[in-house]
Parts: structure tokens; sequence; C-alpha cells
């Protein structure tokens, strides 16, 4: 089989994977449809863009109905934690915002602000059970983000909250020209 085409089969089914298991990342849903289907190098694994192209024509054929509610709430949820964020300067990241998400995901939202300590504080006052850790970036320079995750009964809320110079340095698009983040009012908009 020509690598193109383990290459889409691979893309396919790590689509398949990840709309029915929400709890796999793109690389874990790559690795384990290769595994399945007998790949026999690394040198086939997709690129991130062809397992989100693969995932949209599964929903699409396979979830329309559930996807649209689903993304409408998750949407609208995060709106809400936007508006009470508002101070942070939160951003929307990730499957919520590609259009990509399913029933197992988080909101993913990223915050800049200099004053960190008072995200917690501001958590605290919520009054909603959230868990604390870090995030750690793959480019291995060993910086770390203060990282909130909120139990919310809609969806978990996934918080990274970054020096609001940071926002300078980070990369605007993604490799398909969408944009990697939007502020409120652009998010307002997909709703």
């Amino acid at each position: 089989m020509k690598n193109q085409d383990m290459r889409r089969q691979i893309a396919h089914t790590a689509a398949r994977l990840l709309a029915e298991d929400g709890s796999l990342d793109y690389g874990s849903a790559k690795r384990k449809a290769a595994r399945q289907l007998g790949a026999p190098d690394s040198g086939s694994l997709p690129d991130n863009q062809q397992i989100e192209e693969a995932l949209r024509s599964y929903q699409a054929l396979y979830l329309a109905d559930e996807t649209r509610s689903q993304l409408a709430l998750l949407r609208q949820t995060a709106i809400e934690y936007m508006e009470n964020l508002a101070a942070f300067d939160p951003h929307l990241t990730g499957s919520v915002l590609n259009g990509t998400a399913g029933p197992h995901a988080d909101i993913n939202l990223q915050l800049f602000t200099d004053d960190q300590k008072e995200v917690e504080f501001h958590l605290m006052r919520l009054n909603r059970p959230y868990q604390t850790g870090e995030m750690r970036p793959n480019d291995a320079t060993g910086r770390s983000y203060p990282r909130f995750l909120i139990d919310d009964a809609r969806a978990p809320v996934d918080l990274v909250v970054y020096p609001a110079a940071e926002l300078r340095n980070m990369k605007r698009l993604q490799a398909d020209g969408n944009p990697r983040r939007l502020r409120l009012p652009q998010v307002r908009t997909l709703v």
C-alpha cells in the first residue's frame, strides 16, 4: 500500500477513535490507528491537519446533528467563562474553536495577565470545584504555566495562564490559515 493511502487510512481511523473516545489526543489517536492498521513505520503518520479534516468528515457523516448541538452548547459555555474572566484577556482555542469538539471535549481557554495569582483568587470566588496544575510547552525550554481545570457539568474548562507579553510571541494562525485563538467578540460571532 502506498504511503499516501496508508496516511489517509490512519487519518480516518484516528478520526473515528477521536470521535468515539474523547480521552485521546491527536498524537495518541494516530499511533493507535497505525497499530490497528499494521502501519510499517512512523513515516506513514498523517499530520494534525489531515486528522482534523478526517474528523470533520466523520462528524459530518455520522454525527452531524449531535456535533452541531454539542458545539453550540460548548461555545455558549465558553462565552460565559470568557465574560466572567474578561479581566484576564481570555482566548478560546482547541476543538471548540475549530469546530471539531465532540461529546467528550474540554473547553480550552488561554488567559493573558501579569497578575497570575489573581486568576486563582477569582476562581475561588466562583465557588466551582477546580484542580490546579501546570502546562509545559512541547518546545522543551523548561517553562511552565499555571493551569486550572474547572469541573463544570456541561464540560470541563481547561485554563492556562500566560504572562500578558507572551501573546505577542505566539503564533496567530494554524498551518491551514485558521486562527489558533480568538477573543470574546470573535467567539460571539461563532454562536
